[in-house]
């Protein structure tokens, strides 16, 4: 599904140039659950965006699905992202003017889905995790865990093939936590791939192969 060859991320300040990313080699199989470990400032969250397209600022080669994504131009990168790529991320990212239902329909209008048929897709969401009291609420209204679900249930809502998941649990109590991190083990055991970022060595466990880095390099994975 995935193949990095020689990634390598710096940034320049006149002639000193510092290496966020250091010659990443790394091949990831459709329905894997990655783990990516490291202390802090290793370069872990950077590999998450340069993975989930955000990030097109890197030397070295990068394949998704067949698709060379070092040559693409930035709006076909972007449509890649739209169409297979659901992120979970630590401070949620919901977008506080618009309520929970409508930030869980933004995901379908991004892949075209008809309006007729996001009502139907919205509402079975609604249900599976739980918070169809909550779909008239905005963020704001929500508690940290209700806001991480519905983050989780908008990064799948499109059935993407990837889900990106930093440090998702990073706010959450440890019940919350859980219930989370059994949600994206589901989604694996389903056939999605995941490739999270965290720091707890129990979430960590939940998945299938450890990559460690550490000041840029993989030390283990």
């Amino acid at each position: 599904m995935i193949a990095l060859r020689n990634i390598e991320k710096y940034f320049q300040a006149g002639p000193v140039k510092t290496y966020v990313l250091r010659q990443i080699t790394l091949d990831v199989e459709e329905g894997e659950f990655i783990t990516i470990m490291g202390p802090s400032g290793s370069g872990k969250t950077t590999l998450l965006s340069i993975l989930g397209m955000l990030d097109g600022e890197w030397d070295g080669e990068f394949w998704f699905l067949d698709d060379p994504v070092h040559d693409l131009r930035p709006k076909n990168r972007a449509e890649l992202n739209k169409r297979y790529i659901g992120f979970v991320f630590q401070q949620y990212h919901l977008l506080d003017s618009l309520t929970v239902y409508e930030n869980l329909e933004i995901p379908l209008s991004y892949r075209n889905v008809r309006k007729a048929e996001r009502a139907g897709i919205v509402a079975d969401s609604l249900d599976r995790f739980q918070i169809v009291g909550k779909k008239d609420l905005f963020p704001s209204q929500l508690s940290g865990g209700q806001q991480q679900l519905v983050a989780v249930a908008r990064a799948v809502i499109a059935e993407p093939k990837l889900i990106l998941a930093d440090e998702p649990t990073g706010n959450l109590h440890s019940s919350q936590g859980k219930e989370v991190m059994d949600l994206l083990k589901g989604l694996n055991e389903q056939g999605t791939t995941i490739i999270q970022v965290t720091h707890n060595e129990t979430w960590a466990g939940y998945g299938n192969r450890i990559i460690e880095l550490y000041d840029g390099w993989i030390q283990k994975g």
